[in-house]
């Protein structure tokens, strides 16, 4: 057991990596539900949008000895993979945690993440386990996913696909999971199914055989480590935006300061509405604070123990000039 005052070193690390809209911020959250009583865990999340929002989705509902950074903005391979690396090292310092788990964005780069957590430096504090892809079998029939090089990616350097969503497949689906992983010379890994996320803890054990060496790519985020838009000051209107683009999607993202109160119903319509890949928010409304959570199977809504202020962030493959127009008519 790693104590408070030991030197951090071998620390169990997974990668958590899947598609948007696969259920990977479910996933964790069960995870955390069944981390072993006295364990201290660590979560490194990162969003392709500037706005963190993951952060507050798993802390709004309080758990003892569970510690949490975002690296917002897009991937956080970046810039020599500064940004994770600060992120990283300031988590592992304040948690010296028992497990890490790291969760890049579905629109990052998993093997790049997973080559800076392999250098001399890292090999003497972590020790990286199996790497974790969630899939939704489903999208298996769509060629943006099938032919995107993240998704691509994601399955080249996993251990352990997990079908998730399973309650939602119809009886082909399972076998054309297995039959597209045997296709990409799936022999020596496992494959499991689920349904909510519900991953057995026992899928994390285990010494990953990810290999770190295929060709490096190239890609189109931007990411400025000295840039820090979640800790920015609110302006006097009461909120501030951001975008981001890459990867064949665009996000914009909200702070709204906390004196701005949302009506829940007019709140839940507008998500309910707006065409998106991907919607992710914690809002302060006139019935509490909410975290909402919307993929193409629709939107889940659920009540949160605390929030510092009001986030979205919307990603979509084409940006809608209305957004901002439509989110501030929801206040109350």
């Amino acid at each position: 057991m790693q104590s408070t005052h030991a030197p951090i070193s071998a620390i169990p690390t997974n990668i958590v990596t899947g598609f948007l809209g696969v259920g990977k911020t479910s996933a964790i959250k069960h995870l955390l539900s069944q981390k072993p009583e006295g364990e201290r865990w660590a979560i490194l999340v990162n969003e392709f949008g500037e706005i963190g929002i993951d952060g507050n989705l798993l802390s709004g509902q309080k758990q003892d000895s569970v510690f949490i950074r975002e690296v917002p903005g897009g991937c956080m391979c970046c810039a020599s993979g500064l940004p994770m690396q600060i992120a990283l090292n300031q988590l592992l310092s304040e948690a010296k945690p028992h497990r890490l788990l790291i969760e890049p964005t579905g629109l990052g780069h998993p093997l790049e993440v997973l080559q800076l957590l392999s250098n001399d430096y890292y090999q003497k504090l972590l020790n990286l386990e199996q790497v974790v892809t969630l899939v939704d079998a489903r999208n298996l029939e769509d060629h943006r996913y099938t032919e995107h090089a993240t998704f691509v990616q994601q399955i080249a350097i996993s251990d352990v696909v997990i079908g998730n969503k399973q309650d939602l497949y119809d009886a082909h689906h399972k076998d054309s999971l297995t039959h597209y992983l045997n296709k990409q010379g799936f022999d020596n890994k496992k494959l499991y199914f689920c349904e909510h996320g519900q991953l057995d803890p026992q899928w994390l054990v285990g010494q990953t055989h990810a290999h770190t060496k295929p060709p490096c790519h190239h890609h189109h985020h931007e990411a400025n480590p000295a840039r820090d838009i979640n800790a920015a000051p609110i302006p006097q209107s009461g909120f501030l935006s951001a975008e981001n683009e890459g990867e064949g999607f665009v996000s914009a993202g909200w702070r709204f300061s906390p004196d701005k109160v949302f009506d829940r119903q007019k709140l839940r319509q507008l998500i309910l509405h707006i065409e998106a890949e991907r919607i992710k928010a914690v809002f302060i409304t006139t019935q509490g604070i909410f975290g909402y959570n919307k993929t193409s199977d629709g939107v889940t809504e659920v009540e949160l123990d605390e929030c510092m202020e009001s986030r979205i962030e919307i990603i979509a493959q084409k940006q809608d000039s209305q957004w901002q127009s439509r989110l501030l008519s929801c206040l109350s």
